[in-house]
C-alpha cells in the first residue's frame, strides 16, 4: 500500500514538473495574435495596397529580436490564409483595451488616392502597433 502511495505521488510530482516546464517554453517562444479584417477599399501598407480579406499576424517574440514582426496575409474565407502580402517591425503603443480590433487610417493620400494604415489594435489587447512610414 505504502508503495503504490508513494509511486503515485511521484506520477503527480513528475506530471507537474513536466506542465511547469511546458508553460515556460511556451512563454519563451511568445504569443501569436491574429485578426482578419476586410479593406473594402484600398489601403497602402508601407509600399504595398492591400484590400479585401486579410489575416495580420504579430509576434510577440520576433518583435522583442528586432526581426519583421507583423505579417498580412491574404486571406480567403474558403481556405484560409494565402500568400504573404507584407512583413515589417511595427512600434508598440499603449491604449486602452481594445473591445473589437481597431485600424487607424490616414486622410485619404492625394498622390496615391487612398489612405495609408498607421496603426492596427487587435482585439483584447492593449498593445498597438504602429506601422513605419518608410
Amino acid at each position: 500500500m505504502k508503495a503504490r502511495v508513494l509511486v503515485f505521488s511521484l506520477l503527480v510530482v513528475g506530471a507537474m514538473s513536466i506542465g511547469a516546464v511546458a508553460s515556460r517554453a511556451q512563454g519563451a517562444a511568445g504569443p501569436l495574435t491574429s485578426a482578419i479584417v476586410n479593406f473594402s477599399d484600398p489601403v497602402r501598407v508601407l509600399d504595398q495596397l492591400v484590400m479585401g480579406p486579410v489575416l495580420i499576424v504579430h509576434d510577440d517574440q520576433k518583435m522583442v529580436q528586432g526581426e519583421a514582426c507583423t505579417t498580412f496575409y491574404r486571406f480567403d474565407p474558403a481556405r484560409g490564409p494565402q500568400e504573404k502580402l507584407i512583413s515589417f517591425h511595427c512600434t508598440p503603443v499603449q491604449h486602452a483595451v481594445a473591445a473589437t480590433t481597431r485600424m487607424t487610417l490616414s486622410e485619404r493620400d492625394d498622390a496615391v488616392g487612398c489612405r495609408r494604415l498607421l496603426e492596427y489594435q487587435i482585439a483584447g489587447e492593449s498593445e498597438a502597433h504602429a506601422i513605419p512610414a518608410r
